[in-house]
């Protein structure tokens, strides 16, 4: 009956099931930013526990490529101690920084693996995400009437702030924020800040795209719009018009329509290139000027840390992350940007650490037999992808750790035809 209506059958699906269906409710009580780590790490003892219990009598089968997350995510972890050391920073902040690690960097690997190596289906992610959804709609009108209403834009903020050691926003119950300078309001829902409700939001979109039940599967999408809509992320706006082609394009490369309507594409894009690319440079300027105080701010960041990366720590970072002058507003320098925080903080080891496994993780997907999960799989890898040039991907995996844990299915769903797949382990 489980598999027919999507309820969890498993130990993991249930936990995850029941985080997607709380975030709400652990939204209220500042729990997010410690229930997305704390899950992680649940489901890795659990893969550990079910590996050596099935070692006893035959092998466990974990994807090379989910594998690979686990070790540049161990790396990452050395390279942190590499730039603390020579940093000269103290035990303490390396204590700091290594807790960090564990709750941002290790729940990619961690997440991806759960996926590749458990028994999770897919279906049991996009009805939770929909349930969700339905909450998110209810919801709705209460953070709209907020502003109009004259309550307060944060509640409060979490006392369990103190077990997380991060920022007030990660613990923060914020109904609404005012855009600097016009004060239109701007909504972030159970995120930090408005960019990031909208990447979780693309996420949620594409796994409602998946659901078969079409009253669910309205019900996400609808919800996923919203929040976008909403939180005004110009990134999400991209995101969602262009992961959805590019990955039926990416599954389906092999068909013949694809490659004659790539080519019909390149020739008419070479008769109007010249259109293309004035309209190709007035989006980027209506992208710059929708708010040129953010980025600004994000562009100056970017450079900074460029020019400090390569002039003074170019091989393990910094070691930590610094302040940035007035000029940033003293946001973190790097920040905004996963490429360039890695450069800042972990150096050029760190960047490799992180774009070797994306890339792996892309040629692995691309050779699997199951076109559903692999477009899923690509779906969710193009959303990281793209984020990465606008948000510090280990700094949001507590909030979208289900595109994690997909593109971790997505590894194991077996080669392409032609190559037997081996059987997997039922844990």
């Amino acid at each position: 009956m489980a598999q027919a209506t999507g309820d969890p059958a498993s130990i993991p699906e249930r936990l995850i099931a029941a985080a997607i269906g709380g975030t709400w409710a652990l939204w209220f009580v500042g729990g997010l930013y410690i229930a997305g780590p704390a899950l992680g790490w649940i489901l890795a003892l659990i893969l550990c526990w079910r590996a050596y219990a099935a070692a006893a009598w035959r092998r466990p089968n974990l994807p090379f490529a989910a594998a690979f997350w686990g070790v540049a995510m161990l790396a990452m972890l050395l390279i942190l101690w590499a730039g603390h050391a020579a940093n000269g920073l103290s035990a303490g902040q390396t204590l700091k920084s290594t807790i960090g690690w564990a709750k941002g960097w290790a729940l990619m690997a961690l997440f991806v693996m759960a996926g590749a190596g458990l028994t999770i289906r897919p279906e049991i992610i996009y009805r939770a995400v929909c349930r969700l959804g339905r909450v998110t709609l209810f919801l709705l009108p209460l953070f709209l009437l907020a502003p109009a209403l004259g309550l307060p834009q944060t509640l409060f903020v979490s006392p369990l702030k103190i077990l997380g050691g991060a920022g007030d926003e990660y613990f923060a119950v914020t109904l609404y924020t005012l855009e600097a300078g016009s004060g239109v309001p701007r909504w972030q829902f159970f995120a930090p800040w408005s960019p990031a409700a909208g990447m979780v939001a693309v996420v949620h979109f594409l796994c409602a795209v998946e659901e078969k039940n079409r009253g669910w599967k309205a019900t996400g999408m609808a919800a996923a719009l919203a929040m976008i809509l909403l939180s005004q992320s110009r990134l999400a706006f991209i995101a969602l018009l262009m992961v959805l082609p590019v990955s039926w394009a990416m599954t389906n490369f092999r068909r013949r329509r694809v490659w004659v309507s790539g080519a019909v594409a390149l020739l008419l894009a070479g008769w109007t290139g010249p259109f293309l690319l004035n309209v190709a440079g007035q989006l980027h300027s209506d992208f710059a000027g929708a708010r040129p105080d953010s980025s600004r701010v994000r562009d100056t960041l970017g450079r900074i840390a460029a020019e400090r990366w390569e002039n003074e720590a170019y091989w393990f970072g910094h070691g930590i992350v610094e302040n940035g002058p007035h000029l940033v507003e003293y946001m973190p320098i790097g920040s905004h940007h996963s490429w360039y925080g890695l450069l800042f903080v972990k150096g050029l080891a760190g960047l490799f650490a992180l774009l070797l496994p994306l890339v792996v993780t892309l040629f692995a997907i691309m050779t699997r037999r199951n076109a559903a999960a692999r477009r899923t799989g690509l779906s969710m890898l193009l959303v990281l992808g793209i984020y990465s040039f606008g948000e510090n991907l280990e700094m949001l995996a507590y909030l979208y750790w289900p595109a994690l844990i997909l593109i971790g299915i997505a590894l194991k769903t077996g080669p392409s035809p032609g190559r037997r797949a081996a059987p997997h382990s039922h844990a």
